[in-house]
């Protein structure tokens, strides 16, 4: 198998893992012939906060190759920590001065080393003094066996019955962490069709409810892991008005809500009613 990219935004790239490693320390990576995939579903992890995100090949690098026995495809698993610290010589933080004067060129290979197999990072950039630096990041990985992969399965999730987007992750961050004296383990997150978003925490003796209104409710085409794939679209049923709402932890709302850092539309969906 082979597999070769060079990343053309390396500070989009390390935003991501940014936002994945708050989620999870270990996950998953698929690369395809167009897009790569990020999963987190360790059963174990804080929550049970999982990830199943597609990217496009095309938005993230600028030459991309992967060859493989299956159908073009390399799973693997791999440290998020370990990445993250590989990424971080060849990004620039907000607000700062980067290491070089232009942005560096990032290529990441699949290679054995020892007969190990790692991604191997190689950065090459100019620093502001002129002086041309190299450097290399091995990052180990486990390539899973095809029966392993076959067992990836997307979880099915019932129909929402509201689709909103939400205000910016940073913004709500604020909120929630304002509301935690109060929450306890968990709040309460409401929305209807009308563009009205609500948060509540509560304790015996006190209640503080934080609303939006004006909010957008997208229209979404169905998804095809839902539980319901045939069901016709019944928005004009129900009434715009009608709140619903969930118990969502707090501690995965606050890990969900780090990855504000690549963020800039997150739509939430509220799936309420469900088949038991």
């Amino acid at each position: 198998m082979r597999f070769r990219a060079d990343i053309g935004n390396a500070n989009t790239f390390f935003k991501i893992w940014q936002a994945i490693e708050k989620q999870q320390k270990r996950c998953i990576i698929r690369f395809s012939e167009n897009e790569m995939r990020i999963i987190c579903n360790n059963d174990v992890n804080e929550g049970g906060i999982q990830v199943w995100s597609q990217i496009k090949a095309r938005s993230l690098f600028t030459e991309y190759r992967v060859e493989s026995n299956a159908n073009n495809e390399i799973t693997m698993t791999i440290s998020t920590e370990a990445l993250l610290s590989a990424l971080r010589s060849a990004s620039t933080p907000a607000g700062q001065t980067g290491s070089f004067a232009a942005d560096a060129d990032v290529v990441m290979r699949l290679i054995k080393k020892n007969g190990q197999a790692v991604l191997s990072f190689g950065i090459s950039g100019t620093t502001r003094n002129g002086r041309q630096v190299r450097i290399a990041h091995d990052v180990r990985i486990d390539v899973m066996r095809p029966n392993d992969v076959q067992r990836l399965k997307e979880p099915m999730c019932p129909e929402p019955e509201v689709h909103i987007v939400l205000p910016p992750l940073a913004k709500l961050r604020t909120v929630v962490e304002r509301l935690k004296p109060l929450a306890g383990d968990v709040v309460a997150i409401r929305a209807n069709g009308s563009g009205c978003l609500q948060l509540s925490a509560q304790t015996d003796s006190a209640r503080v409810d934080v609303s939006w209104k004006g909010l957008a409710n997208p229209a979404m085409t169905r998804d095809a892991n839902s539980q319901d794939p045939d069901a016709g679209d019944d928005s004009d049923m129900h009434d715009s008005s009608q709140m619903y709402g969930v118990l969502v932890s707090l501690k995965s709302l606050q890990k969900f809500l780090s990855s504000h850092v690549v963020s800039t539309t997150t739509i939430a969906c509220m799936c309420v009613t469900q088949d038991l």
